[in-house]
């Protein structure tokens, strides 16, 4: 379980250092780019610092409360990638790596918070 936890720790500070790239190169457009790049900012970085919280949780609903709450902000995350899509902010390319890892990143959540909550 403890590799577990560093593997998720670590993939989502990754991810978190990769959404602030993104947020510096969206933030030297004016206007909407920037607007989306702060939404887009405040939930990716959530995403790890939830999880981070969560690995010094008090007890095991602690745990599964900040789970929870990675697990919600990477959902957001990912809308905000295909919003910058569809309103060709930024193409499919350019994001298509940041999404794969969003979405498998949320997939790797929710089997945390699965098992969380059939292990309690």
């Amino acid at each position: 379980m403890e590799t577990e936890r560093q593997h998720i720790t670590e993939r989502t500070f990754n991810f978190s250092v990769r959404i602030v790239k993104l947020a510096q190169h969206l933030d030297q457009n004016p206007g909407v780019a920037r607007t989306l790049s702060n939404q887009l900012l405040r939930a990716g970085t959530s995403i790890g610092a939830n999880v981070e919280e969560a690995q010094g949780g008090q007890s095991r609903a602690d745990f599964l409360s900040k789970m929870s709450i990675a697990l919600k902000e990477a959902r957001e995350t990912l809308y905000w990638l295909r919003l910058l899509i569809a309103a060709e902010i930024c193409s499919t390319q350019q994001l298509a790596e940041l999404s794969s890892e969003a979405n498998e990143i949320v997939s790797i959540l929710i089997a945390i918070v699965k098992n969380t909550r059939s292990a309690g």
